[in-house]
């Protein structure tokens, strides 16, 4: 990976629920709105090379998507269940990646999805004063303005996320969901059969990311935490120092 230089945003594809082959690829965003990719490749899901002017990137599972300065995508990739049918959209100013759909936030604060709607997870058409949204394996959460959050999908997945206030930022993994407040804690729902939604003591925190089983947060002072599933090493994070 010597010729990633210059990156200033990244995106990890998803692993599917269902699969237990841990496969996956990733993505990097350089200054210069080129992108990179590396990691399995089944579906096409890293030919990035002739991606330019993009601002932004997601990954889901075998394929990827990037926002251009323009408000529209390219993708590449995996499009059986029709998660690449982004060709139209426009006025794009965020875009999300799960399983098998895309989720994006329009300028004004609307919210659009593409792909499999097996289990609701696309229902967001009428969502509106959205500034973030997060697709996970079978459902899609949005932040609102006012700093509640919807949820579409499985309902498993995020019930009591419609108790939720003060959020600034939220992450949907494979099976949960989580939320960060504006005072640094976090709250969690969903599966928590690997002990991902074990957020409650945490403090201090900035950012957060969801994965398959495991859940991970920035605190102030540069360290990371984790918690979850560590059949891959993946909560192995305790002398990362970010600051």
């Amino acid at each position: 990976m010597s010729q990633w230089r210059d990156v200033v945003a990244v995106a990890a594809g998803n692993v599917h629920a269902a699969s237990n082959t841990g496969r996956s690829h990733t993505l990097g965003l350089r200054s210069d709105g080129t992108v990179l990719a590396c990691g399995w490749n089944a579906q096409g899901q890293c030919h990035v090379q002739d991606w330019h002017g993009v601002v932004a990137v997601a990954a889901g599972w075998r394929f990827s998507t990037g926002l251009r300065g323009d408000g529209t995508l390219v993708t590449t990739g995996r499009d059986t269940e029709g998660q690449r049918q982004v060709d139209r959209w426009s006025e794009i100013a965020d875009i999300s990646c799960g399983d098998w759909h895309t989720v994006a936030i329009r300028a004004d604060g609307s919210v659009c999805a593409a792909g499999s709607n097996a289990a609701g997870q696309c229902e967001v058409h009428d969502w509106h004063r959205v500034r973030a949204v997060s697709a996970g394996y079978l459902h899609t959460i949005g932040l609102l303005e006012n700093g509640a959050v919807r949820a579409a999908g499985r309902p498993e997945f995020w019930a009591g996320i419609e108790h939720w206030t003060d959020i600034i930022a939220v992450a949907a993994g494979s099976h949960h969901s989580v939320g960060l407040r504006a005072d640094g804690t976090v709250v969690a729902v969903g599966r928590s059969e690997a002990g991902q939604c074990d957020v409650g003591r945490w403090r201090d925190i900035v950012a957060i990311a969801a994965g398959a089983a495991h859940t991970v947060g920035l605190r102030t002072d540069g360290g990371v935490v984790a918690t979850g599933s560590n059949s891959h090493g993946q909560l192995e994070v305790g002398a990362w120092s970010l600051a």
